[in-house]
């Protein structure tokens, strides 16, 4: 008989961002499986397993994961942020794609969550307020110049640019290539939000323009967050700046 395999995403940190749905699927859930650091965000009971691994054994935690729920147990597939959004939920698909046919009759529950974007956005004001993407800078899974590529058109198309995975130790220059390509098809005023650990403890917001936007000032627990032409400033005086893109697109950029 087969069994179930929930896919949940812990939020950005803060456990008030976790979802109701998520976590009924964890209080439901004898084994669960992640990166270690997203598991460990968990409060397991006794009776319940934790099997972490490395951050780059996507597939076969899934395959893993796969094989008990089909053996009839309830587990719980542990992504950081939303498990759709650069995580663990195509990576669950991708092994049932590929895999045996008692895979696609796991129950299969995906369950939405809070991504890191939509997190540093709401701390910030509302820059994903108009049209926006989200890229990965990592080239673990697909080319550079793939990247690059679709840093620029999405710049001139006039999107705001979410940057996951902006920079790490083994890709210390790509954001700083990114901001290059963005300056050329950008004005410098654009803002650009460094969006670090937002709604935890060491959370930092930092908004800077693109033209002197320094790629130090992130790390692989930042997101980065560049406007469009039409995102704007609000200055508060003693209270933080705004940031914010319009709803509506002014008649000159139609």
């Amino acid at each position: 008989m087969s069994g179930i395999l929930y896919v949940i995403g812990t939020g950005p940190g803060n456990p008030d961002q976790m979802t109701p749905e998520a976590l009924k699927a964890v209080a439901d859930s004898q084994s669960f499986f992640g990166y270690f650091p997203y598991v460990d965000r968990l409060n397991l009971r006794p009776d319940q397993q934790k099997i972490a691994s490395d951050n780059r054994e996507e597939l076969d935690r899934a395959k893993a994961a796969l094989t008990r729920a089909a053996a009839g147990e309830r587990v719980c597939m542990v992504s950081g942020g939303d498990p759709g959004v650069f995580a663990m939920a195509a990576a669950v698909c991708e092994a049932i794609d590929a895999g045996p046919d008692e895979w696609k009759n796991v129950e299969l529950v995906i369950t939405p969550g809070v991504t890191a974007m939509l997190a540093v956005a709401a701390r910030i004001g509302a820059p994903l307020g108009h049209d926006f993407c989200a890229i990965s800078l990592s080239d673990n899974l697909k080319p550079w110049d793939v990247i690059t590529r679709r840093l620029k058109l999405m710049a001139e198309a006039g999107m705001v640019i979410a940057l996951y995975n902006p920079i790490s130790k083994a890709r210390p220059w790509q954001l700083g290539a990114a901001f290059d390509i963005l300056r050329d098809a950008l004005p410098p005023t654009v803002p650009v939000i460094f969006g670090r650990a937002a709604g935890r403890p060491d959370e930092r917001m930092l908004v800077m323009p693109l033209g002197e936007a320094d790629a130090e000032r992130a790390d692989m627990a930042t997101c980065v967050i560049i406007g469009s032409t039409e995102t704007r400033i609000i200055a508060r005086g003693d209270r933080p700046d705004l940031v914010y893109t319009p709803r509506f697109l002014s008649a000159e950029k139609r």
